[in-house]
This record gives C-alpha cells, structure tokens and sequence, in this order.
C-alpha cells in the first residue's frame, strides 16, 4: 500500500487536483469528478451522484511518483486512492454507507484486472475482497465504472 500522505498545500496535491493525473485522464482530478458527475446524470444513474463527487477525494492525498514514466511524463500515480478516500469519508454520518462502499470499491474491477498479471498477491486480495461483495454491488460498480472510463477524456500520449 502507498503510504504517501500529501499535504494540502503540497505540489503533488495541488498538481494532481488541478492540472495533471496520469495517461489515462484527460484531466486533473477536479475536472474529472466533475465530467463523472455529468456522466452519472446523463446516464440518469441518480443514486451515484454523491459518490462521483466523492469517488477520487482520496488522490491528491496519495499522489506520488512511482517509476520513471512517472518523472518522464510528469505524472502521477494513486495506488489504493480508493481505500484512502474510503478512510476520508468513512466516519461522515451525512453520507450513505451505499455511496461509502462506491467509494471503497470503484477502482476494484479494474485493480482486479491490472493485479492479475502484475502482482498475483494483490490480484488474490483484492479478488476476496470482490467476492465478499453482492451481486448487486458488482453491477452497480460495472455501471459506475462506465461513467468514470467515460470522464478520462482521451488519453495524451
């Protein structure tokens, strides 16, 4: 796990929140949650909403450069941002343990997909932690999973 805790006013932060994620967004992370949030509502996925506001609060946190393509591209990477913005809002008694659990798990299809051919000890825990998850909870993460592809913009390079 990254233990990276960037400060607010840190550059990772303010970088990382305003200007530049890494090759796959378009756009810093503000201007992203924002596109997630139009896409929630386009779709009429309603009952996402707070979650595509607060699905990536965990990033400018974590922002670190991991390995040269990092420094090359100046870009930067957000391992277990989910979980980190999971720990932000956990204990926020205004906010649904449905949107909490979005916000934990949003990233997991994906981390599933990458960890199985990059690291086989990541990929068996993250796959339990999916298989502790309803059905229902895997299509609702499909679906926002589509909102959030479709909020990166094209790639860069």
């Amino acid at each position: 796990m990254n233990h990276v805790r960037n400060r607010i006013l840190s550059k990772p932060f303010l970088k990382s929140l305003f200007l530049v994620q890494n090759k796959w967004h378009q756009h810093g992370v503000l201007v992203h949650t924002l596109r997630v949030v139009y896409y929630v509502i386009k779709k009429g996925y309603f009952r996402f909403i707070p979650a595509a506001f607060l699905h990536d609060i965990g990033k400018p946190v974590c922002a670190y450069r991991k390995d040269a393509e990092d420094f090359e591209f100046d870009e930067y990477s957000f391992t277990d941002h989910e979980e980190i913005g999971y720990n932000i809002v956990r204990n926020w008694s205004f906010i649904s343990q449905y949107t909490k659990n979005v916000v934990r798990y949003h990233y997991l299809i994906r981390d599933i997909k990458k960890s199985k051919t990059e690291d086989f000890t990541r990929y068996k825990q993250k796959k339990l932690i999916w298989d502790s998850l309803d059905i229902k909870m895997h299509k609702e993460l499909e679906l926002f999973l589509v909102c959030d592809d479709l909020a990166k913009g094209k790639r860069r390079r």
